[in-house]
């Protein structure tokens, strides 16, 4: 019985994880602003510091649930799961009623369940449940905040029914969310099917949305994540094509065009140029690609130009920064055996 609630728990983890590295757009209004240099240092990747400074604030006003919903925003983006869980608790009790606040709260559990998973099944599995609550809350107080919407869905196409999940719980979730956004509906059944392993449909449903020409790049990045996944340079390349008739600008076109290029590995000089600008401009950030998987493309381009020492050294920069990145230690041993 154990090792199957731990299967259950690790299969939920995955999907919750897989979705908070999806920036979505959101209805849902942010919490009010805090401090410039603290924003600053915050949007900056700063985020030990700007917690020092929100401790201060804090210190100075222990009421203000503003400050704490953004202290837990940094140690979330540091990975300190308990302390991001227990700023976001104390920003709850001082004001329930805000969406967005049950919403990250239940991402921390749900991240915090997947430490535990591995040692701890009882926390993990009631860490589970919380996230199902808190995301369930956060829809219930903002039925347009999207970010919920799609946190809860994920949760349902991932969890067992004992936690709450299920397929037909998800795709009711999906027609509640598709009455309201038809294109965040359609990215939604789209992701359901690529969590349940139904990569056909899921394709198919991909295509659909890259016809229907959305003007959100957000969608877009979302479909590339796809296919970058399935090793798509194809289909993917068309994704990054219909991002860059929205907009040059976005921070996250370095990666996805270096990226889209390793994967048809052709003019692999831009695709370094691109994936390094991308590493060296853009701080690490939940919500958008990691670090450790740009150092991944790098070095499975250095592979493709035969320079084995360089790829070896993106792989190690990758586990530096995720000691459990599963891809680049294999790629090490790979190499190390050849």
């Amino acid at each position: 019985m154990a090792l199957k609630s731990q299967k259950q728990c690790r299969l939920l983890v995955i999907g919750l994880a897989g979705l908070l590295t999806v920036a979505i757009a959101s209805s849902a209004a942010e919490p009010d602003s805090i401090p410039p240099e603290i924003e600053k240092l915050y949007a900056s990747g700063f985020y030990d510091r700007a917690a020092e400074l929100l401790h201060a604030a804090v210190e100075r006003n222990t009421n203000d649930a503003t400050l704490y919903y953004w202290l837990g925003r940094c140690y979330f983006e540091t990975q300190d799961f308990d302390h991001a869980i227990s700023s976001w608790e104390r920003a709850v009790a001082l004001d329930s009623a805000r969406s967005e606040y049950h919403d990250w709260l239940g991402r921390a559990y749900g991240l915090k369940a997947d430490e535990d998973s591995h040692s701890k099944m009882a926390s993990a599995l009631s860490l589970a449940r919380r996230t199902h609550h808190e995301f369930e809350v956060a829809v219930q107080l903002d039925g347009k905040n999207v970010k919920a919407q799609r946190d809860l869905i994920a949760f349902m196409a991932s969890a067992p029914s004992n936690l709450g999940g299920g397929e037909d719980r998800a795709m009711a979730q999906i027609r509640t969310l598709s009455s309201m956004d038809s294109l965040e509906g359609m990215l939604a059944l789209a992701d359901l099917y690529a969590t349940r392993k139904k990569f056909e449909q899921a394709s198919q449903k991909y295509q659909e949305i890259l016809k229907s020409a959305p003007n959100r790049t957000d969608a877009y990045f979302e479909t590339a994540d796809y296919y970058r996944d399935r090793a798509d340079s194809e289909h993917l390349q068309q994704t990054v094509d219909g991002a860059l008739k929205i907009t040059h600008s976005d921070r996250r076109l370095n990666y996805y065009v270096g990226v889209a290029l390793v994967l048809a590995k052709k003019d692999l000089e831009t695709a370094e140029k691109d994936l390094r600008t991308y590493i060296d401009t853009v701080p690490e950030n939940s919500e958008l690609p990691p670090h450790v998987s740009a150092y991944e493309y790098l070095g499975q381009l250095y592979e493709y130009e035969g320079h084995p020492n360089l790829a070896v050294a993106q792989y190690n920069a990758a586990l530096a920064l995720d000691s459990h990145d599963k891809a680049a230690r294999e790629a090490l041993k790979r190499l190390h055996n050849n």
